[in-house]
């Protein structure tokens, strides 16, 4: 299991005599919440505007049976890479290490299925036909065996987690561009499995990382991903998720609006004013300062005033790529029979990923099975079809590697979340894949530029978009520079709180 390092996050303190100011937060995902306790702890008075009814934002655990230790399964974020040291500290800082486990991946059970051009095969049989689809691929071009297997490896991992357009458009690159980089390498080190017919991604790319420095910028933040995703040090909390979300939640002493949602954001040289929804009509709230954490795909369908052209292009232009995750409440661990004891299976298909979560704390409550995980648009696909079509789609390609499925009562109960039409995100994450570390950091700096007094933070603002990560790193940016704007004057910054009118629709 992966050691918790003992780093902390560090940010500066105010300055004696700076004044405490009052801020409006829009989101209470972890972004939010994040900055809201911190913001607090500098003694900050805050308030947080959600226009769900619960907290997490994208990071949502589903319990098939709440209040009893039945399984559940993770319908947003549900991995942390350890070396993500912010990500972390919080884990600590909120009493959740005794939670840590590991989580396992795809390809790391050797008994899980794997899509070959030969079929559906186990993992642990797959090299040789996977080699083979890649010498066939690469025609002339003669490479090391070793070489050759790397780029087998790496190939399928980028069939099972990238989108079909994208996997398509980087495959020449993967070919060349990457081979290229590791022809001459001695893989000695990284070849494993009882065949040695199997390479450690993760170690060579640590070892070696001129590899993916070398990659042109279509290819270099998505490197980074597939080696994060595929990794042997990512871990999960035991019991969920969501217990970082509510674990802060708890911690915020400042209100937190439920069914809050915000409509209008207008950009005043001295306040912000918020337009919120209220029946059939809106309300205003004339806010001190105001830190926006909802992703910029819901951003645009507000009414936003006082923007400059440059952050109304990033707010309208930054893509978001949809993820569709559909599990099953089953019986019994069945594919436990089969040898399968964790990790996923790259089924292939419209499903693309399957995932075995552990065994519920107790087992004649059943077990969860994340039945299919897809991003981008394989996630479309899937998301657009009525529900019980896509249901039926995804039993009818499972139970080729499983037809336990088909057995009368294995099915107990069904969870199904599709985050490209979900009103709260409009997407599950801002993905930079394809772009290079210039254009993704001005990116960055773009998305978290302030406008006035308000401010902006969320995984689209962050060096780690789509991670748990990247929303804690834009959390931290934003309240060092709501800590240390200036007000201007001699302006009071604290009021009683917002001032607030109505109006109809």
């Amino acid at each position: 299991m992966p050691t918790v390092s003992p780093q902390t996050t560090e940010q500066p303190l105010p300055s004696p005599g700076r004044p405490k100011k009052k801020i409006t937060i829009i989101g209470a995902g972890i972004s939010g919440l994040v900055a809201a306790y911190e913001l607090e702890r500098r003694g900050h008075r805050v308030e947080i505007l959600e226009g769900r009814l619960d907290v997490g934002g994208r990071v949502r655990t589903h319990r098939f049976l709440p209040g009893r230790p039945g399984p559940s399964v993770e319908l947003g974020a549900m991995r942390v890479p350890a070396t993500h040291r912010r990500t972390m500290h919080y884990i600590r800082e909120l009493g959740l290490a005794d939670r840590v486990r590991e989580f396992r991946t795809l390809f790391q059970d050797d008994a899980a299925y794997l899509e070959t051009p030969s079929g559906h095969q186990r993992i642990r049989d797959a090299s040789q036909t996977l080699v083979a689809e890649l010498r066939r691929r690469l025609g002339s071009h003669d490479y090391d065996d070793a070489t050759v297997l790397f780029g087998a490896w790496l190939a399928v991992r980028v069939n099972a987690i990238a989108p079909r357009r994208f996997r398509e458009s980087i495959h020449d690159g993967l070919d060349r561009e990457i081979l290229g980089l590791v022809e001459g390498i001695d893989l000695r080190p990284y070849v494993y499995g009882r065949g040695r017919d199997r390479i450690d991604l993760h170690a060579l790319f640590a070892g070696h990382p001129q590899i993916q420095a070398g990659c042109t910028g279509r290819l270099y933040r998505f490197v980074e991903d597939i080696v994060n995703e595929t990794s042997s040090r990512l871990i999960r909390l035991h019991g969920g998720m969501d217990q970082i979300a509510h674990r802060l939640r708890d911690r915020v002493r400042g209100p937190i609006g439920r069914g809050q949602e915000v409509v209008g954001i207008e950009v005043r040289d001295r306040d912000v004013v918020l337009r919120m929804r209220r029946g059939f009509g809106t309300v205003t709230r004339n806010c001190d300062y105001v830190l926006c954490t909802v992703p910029f795909s819901v951003l645009r369908t507000m009414d936003l005033v006082g923007f400059d052209d440059e952050k109304r292009a990033i707010v309208h232009d930054m893509k978001y790529w949809s993820a569709t995750k559909v599990a099953f409440h089953c019986r019994e661990a069945f594919w436990e029979a089969e040898g399968i004891t964790g990790g996923g299976s790259f089924t292939g298909g419209l499903i693309r990923q399957t995932y075995y979560p552990p065994a519920a704390d107790d087992p004649a409550l059943g077990a969860a099975l994340l039945a299919s995980y897809t991003i981008g648009d394989d996630a479309d696909v899937l998301g657009r079809l009525r529900r019980p079509d896509r249901i039926a789609l995804i039993l009818d390609e499972l139970t080729a590697i499983h037809p336990q499925l088909k057995i009368p009562g294995m099915i107990l109960g069904v969870a199904d979340q599709v985050w490209g039409t979900a009103p709260s995100s409009r997407g599950a994450a801002a993905v930079r894949w394809g772009k290079d570390i210039a254009t993704c950091e001005a990116e960055r700096r773009s998305a978290a530029r302030p406008q006035g007094r308000l401010f902006f933070a969320g995984e689209h603002c962050s060096t780690y978009p789509a991670w748990i990560e990247g929303a804690i790193e834009s959390a931290d940016n934003a309240v060092r520079e709501i800590e240390f704007h200036e007000t201007g004057g001699s302006t009071a910054v604290v009021t009683g709180g917002c001032a607030v009118s109505e109006e109809p629709a």
